[in-house]
């Protein structure tokens, strides 16, 4: 188990270039994260793979 961010900290998807906030890991190497959906105005919540995840600038 990796665990290269912590609990709070900003990521940035390598897919699409969203912010997110990085909320618990759940496996080595799966993260549960949440973002601000802009068009639906709500706050979402996924479960997205570590090497997909960069630090947020």
């Amino acid at each position: 188990m990796r665990k290269l961010f912590k609990k709070g900290e900003r990521v940035r998807s390598k897919i699409d270039g969203k912010v997110m906030e990085v909320l618990k890991y759940l496996k080595s190497n799966l993260v549960e994260v949440r973002w601000f959906d802009l068009q639906a105005k709500e706050v979402r919540t996924n479960k997205i793979k570590e090497d997909k995840l960069s630090k947020a600038a």
